[in-house]
C-alpha cells in the first residue's frame, strides 16, 4: 500500500449501512469528551444538582445532533460535526456569575441554574440571528476573496495548537492510560492500517475500546480504586433517564434578555465563525474536496446560526464545528457526509435517551486526553500543509505567517493574565467583553493580523498561494 493513502470514502459516498454506523459511532466517541466537558464545567457553577446536570448533558447532545444534521444536509454539506463551542466559555461565565449571585428564587427548573440558562438562551438566540445574517447575506463567503494560504494556514495551525490545554494536562491524569491510547491510535492508523482495512477505517474506535477495556478490567479487579482517574465508572447512569420526561423545548423556562450578556456572546460568535472558517478548509481538504467555495462558507455560517438558535430553544449551549472530528476525517480517510449525518442521528438519540449518553460518558478522561494529543496535532499539521501552498521562500510570507502564528499564541496569554484582565475592565462603553473574547481566541487574533497584513503588503497571487496546482480560483480569473 502507498505511503499516502487515498480517500476511502469521499464526501458523496455512502458506505454500507453497518459499516457507516460503526464509523458514525467513532465520530460520536471522538467528540463526546469535549461536548460533555462544557456542561460538566458550567453546571456546578450554576448550582445544578445531579438530575439537572444530566438534563443539561442530554440537551447538549440533542442540540449537537440537530445542528450536525442541518450543517451536513443544508449548510456547508461537509462531513463536519457540530458541538458545544469553547469560544463562548468566557461569555457564559459572565452570564453565570452575576445571575447566580443575584438573590432571587425566580426562574424555571433549577432555580438559579435555570435562570442562568434562560439568560444564556436569550443571548444565544439573538446572537444566532446576527450569525445567520452574516452567513446568508454572503458576507462570510465574500471574505474568502481576501484569504490566502498565508492567512488560512496559521489559523488552522492554531485550531490545534490553541487546544494544547486539552492534551497533556488531561492525559496527565494517568499517563500510562493516555500513553496506551496514543500508542494504540498510532499503531492502528499508521502500522496495522497498511495491512487491514478494518484498522484503516476504525483506528480511533478500536483504540478507545482497547484502552477503555484495559481500564475496565483493572477497575473490576480492584486495581483502580474509587478515586483513580482512569477508573471506569457508570455512576452517571443512575442519574440519567431512559427517556426524557422534561420538555424538549425551553426545558429551563422561556428566554430572558440582557444587553450586556448579548454583547458578550456576540464576541464569542465572532471567534466561533473564524474558527469554523478554518475548520471548513481543513475538513474539505482532508475529505479530498479541495478548498470550500464562498457559497459553501456562507451556507455553513448561516446554518451554524440556525443550529445555535435551535440550541437556545432546546436548552443547550451554542454550537460550532468540531476540530477533533475534522482530525478524525484525516486519520481515517473517510470523508463521507452520510456517515456524519448518521452520527447526527445518534447524537439526537443520545439526547432523547439519557442512559445511552451516560454510558458513553463513562470513558475515563486519560483516554480522552490521549486521543486529543493525536487529533489536535494532526489538525496543526494540516495547517502547515495549507501554509505550504504559498511560496515559503518569500520573506514576505514567512514574516506575515510567522507573526500571525506567534501572536495567536502570545496575545491570548496576555489577555488571560492579570494585566490583560485589568485592560479589559478598563475599556469603556461596554466593549471590554468583546475585546476580551477576541483577544483570548488565538484563531481570531491570527486571522485579524494575517488578513490585514496579507492584503496591505504587496505580493503576487502566485507568491501568496492563490494560484497554482490544487488552488481553487473563482470563475473569471484572479481571486483577488
Amino acid at each position: 500500500m502507498q505511503e499516502n493513502q487515498p480517500i476511502i470514502y469521499g464526501i458523496d459516498s455512502k458506505p454500507p449501512l453497518p459499516r457507516a454506523m460503526v464509523l458514525a459511532v467513532q465520530h460520536v466517541l471522538t467528540m463526546f469528551g469535549s461536548t460533555v466537558a462544557v456542561p460538566l464545567l458550567l453546571a456546578p457553577a450554576m448550582g445544578m444538582d445531579a438530575t439537572e446536570t444530566a438534563l443539561l448533558i442530554s440537551s447538549v447532545m440533542l442540540c449537537s445532533g440537530v445542528a450536525t444534521l442541518l450543517q451536513t444536509t443544508f449548510g456547508s454539506r461537509l462531513p463536519i460535526i457540530q458541538g458545544v463551542s469553547f469560544s463562548f466559555l468566557a461569555a457564559f461565565s459572565g452570564v453565570i456569575i452575576p445571575t447566580v449571585l443575584k438573590p432571587t428564587s425566580e426562574g424555571g427548573l433549577g432555580g438559579d441554574g435555570g435562570m442562568c440558562m434562560q439568560y444564556i438562551a436569550g443571548a444565544v438566540i439573538l446572537g444566532a440571528l446576527a450569525e445567520m445574517a452574516i452567513g446568508f447575506s454572503g458576507l462570510a463567503g465574500a471574505v474568502r476573496r481576501y484569504l490566502s494560504p498565508v492567512v488560512v494556514g496559521p489559523v488552522i495551525m492554531l485550531i490545534g495548537l490553541a487546544l494544547y490545554g486539552a492534551g497533556a494536562p488531561v492525559a496527565a491524569g494517568h499517563w500510562p492510560t493516555s500513553l496506551l491510547t496514543m500508542a494504540l491510535i498510532i499503531s492502528f492508523s499508521l502500522v496495522l492500517a497498511r495491512h487491514s482495512l478494518v484498522f484503516r477505517l476504525f483506528p480511533m474506535l478500536l483504540a478507545i475500546l482497547g484502552a477503555v477495556g484495559v481500564c475496565g478490567v483493572l477497575t473490576a479487579t480492584g486495581v483502580y480504586g474509587p478515586e483513580h482517574p482512569a477508573r471506569v465508572s457508570f455512576d452517571a447512569v443512575e442519574h440519567a433517564e431512559w427517556l426524557r420526561t422534561t420538555g424538549v423545548f425551553f426545558p429551563w423556562g422561556l428566554p430572558r434578555f440582557s444587553t450586556a450578556f448579548v454583547v458578550a456572546v456576540l464576541a464569542g460568535y465572532l471567534a466561533s465563525m473564524i474558527e469554523s472558517f478554518g475548520d471548513y478548509h481543513a475538513c474539505s481538504q482532508l475529505a479530498g474536496a479541495g478548498d470550500p467555495s464562498p457559497e459553501q462558507i456562507s451556507r455553513g455560517i448561516g446554518f451554524e446560526g440556525i443550529g445555535c438558535a435551535l440550541t437556545g430553544m432546546f436548552g443547550g449551549f451554542s454550537s460550532t464545528s468540531y476540530s477533533e472530528n475534522v482530525g478524525l476525517v484525516g486519520l481515517t480517510k473517510v470523508g463521507s457526509r452520510y456517515v456524519v449525518q448518521l452520527a447526527g442521528v445518534l447524537l439526537i438519540v443520545l439526547g432523547l435517551f439519557g442512559k445511552f449518553g451516560a454510558v458513553a460518558a463513562a470513558i475515563p478522561q486519560p483516554v480522552v486526553g490521549g486521543l486529543y494529543c493525536v487529533m489536535f496535532g494532526l489538525i496543526s499539521a494540516v495547517g502547515v500543509r495549507q501554509f505550504a501552498q504559498a511560496d515559503l521562500s518569500s520573506d514576505r510570507n514567512l514574516l506575515i505567517g510567522g507573526f500571525a502564528l506567534f501572536m495567536g499564541l502570545s496575545v491570548p496569554a496576555y489577555f488571560y493574565s492579570d494585566a490583560g484582565e485589568a485592560m479589559i475592565n478598563a475599556v469603556p462603553w461596554g466593549l471590554g467583553p468583546i475585546l476580551g473574547a477576541v483577544g483570548k481566541t488565538g484563531m481570531a487574533v491570527a486571522a485579524i493580523l494575517g488578513i490585514t497584513l496579507d492584503n496591505l503588503i504587496p505580493g503576487t497571487d502566485k507568491e501568496r498561494g492563490l494560484v497554482g496546482p490544487g488552488v481553487l480560483v473563482p470563475e473569471g480569473g484572479d481571486i483577488t
